[in-house]
């Protein structure tokens, strides 16, 4: 698949190897005053929102509440309920995570239906049952929470999202979606090229120039091949060519665009196009294995057509070399026959035109 922006993209062609909405929420980057060592004290009503979720108001935000598939970047700290063990500090780690409403994992259900009520700026603090957390028994790698343990998060909600943060976690979705592929697990891979792309829609990527232009397009453009990858391997081969077709418009020589846009047409039985997006690939790669293999599968492939053709039309205007020696010695006789009643016709007729005289 392809690489990271920060990689070499150095793979050969051989590798054939719910889209979010552009509205986000995210939680800030800037800590709470206090330590962070134990949870903070909040007088503030209880607002249930699920018999195992509820949540108290430390400062009032404003706007709207994200919808459901909205990418949330997420700065917490959290901590077991009864212990009050922090077992997860984001601002501390500088490494804020990524939660996509409707679609987080399993421990995560509960702070995902916290966010989702929380409004722009707002700040919070989040009681989550152990059900809808780390559950019965609890995880004993990182972060380390103990079975059956209720959960505190507090953090605040914002609904910008830098650039750099958006290519960044489009990035990370595409990754994603890479490990994916190798497991061979074809549409949970392209569900993350799927949301990579919907990170850099039509008006965020026309905002973009300079660095920023590249720096996305070398994370969005892998995405679409990625795409038209596992769209060949399942059949599916127009859509396979809408994907590379998107990113000529922007490259129009990539080789892999080019190389996998023609074995798609290839499959369509397209070969003549598909032999122009390979020589046109072969003359961005010339030293690609991948593409000369599948101009010399085309010419192979047209030869026996060729030859199925001849043979063909020999069958309908054969010659005599084709005939058996009994079809051919038949067909003499007949033609031998038919030159001596000839013959004897006009030899009567010649004799009666003689007795008239």
């Amino acid at each position: 698949m392809d690489e990271s922006p920060l990689e070499q993209q150095s793979q050969s062609h051989d590798q054939e190897n719910e889209i979010v909405t552009e509205g986000s929420a995210f939680v800030d980057g800037e800590p709470p005053s206090q330590d962070g060592s134990v949870p903070p004290k909040v007088d503030s009503q209880v607002e249930v929102l699920d018999e195992k979720v509820s949540k108290q108001i430390i400062k009032e935000g404003h706007g709207s509440k994200p919808s459901k598939y909205s990418t949330c970047f997420l700065h917490y700290r959290a901590w077991t309920k009864h212990t009050q063990h922090k077992f997860e500090d984001t601002w501390q780690e500088q490494q804020p995570i990524e939660l996509v409403l409707g679609k987080e994992k399993k421990e995560m259900t509960g702070l995902a239906m916290g966010v989702a009520s929380m409004k722009s700026g707002e700040r919070a603090l989040l009681h989550i049952g152990w059900e809808l957390g780390y559950g019965k028994d609890g995880n004993f790698s990182f972060p380390n929470v103990p079975p059956m343990a209720d959960l505190l998060y507090e953090g605040k909600a914002r609904s910008d999202m830098t650039v750099e943060e958006r290519i960044g976690a489009a990035d990370r979705r595409k990754m994603d979606g890479n490990n994916l592929f190798k497991e061979d697990k074809l549409e949970e891979a392209m569900q993350q090229y799927e949301m990579a792309i919907a990170y850099m829609g039509d008006d965020f990527m026309f905002q973009l120039y300079g660095k920023y232009q590249d720096m996305a397009l070398a994370v969005k453009n892998p995405c679409h091949l990625n795409m038209a990858a596992c769209l060949i391997k399942l059949k599916r081969y127009d859509e396979a060519i809408g994907h590379c077709n998107i990113v000529l418009t922007e490259e129009e020589k990539n080789p892999k665009a080019l190389f996998r846009r023609g074995k798609a047409k290839a499959e369509l039985g397209q070969m003549d196009s598909a032999r122009e997006d390979f020589r046109k690939a072969q003359k961005y790669a010339p030293d690609d294995n991948a593409i000369r293999r599948e101009l010399r599968a085309i010419a192979e492939q047209e030869k026996a057509v060729y030859q199925k053709q001849k043979e063909m039309y020999k069958g309908i205007f054969g010659g005599g070399r084709d005939e058996s020696g009994v079809k051919a010695k038949s067909r003499n006789g007949l033609i031998m026959l038919w030159q001596w009643l000839v013959s004897l016709f006009s030899r009567i007729l010649g004799r009666k035109r003689v007795k008239a005289d």
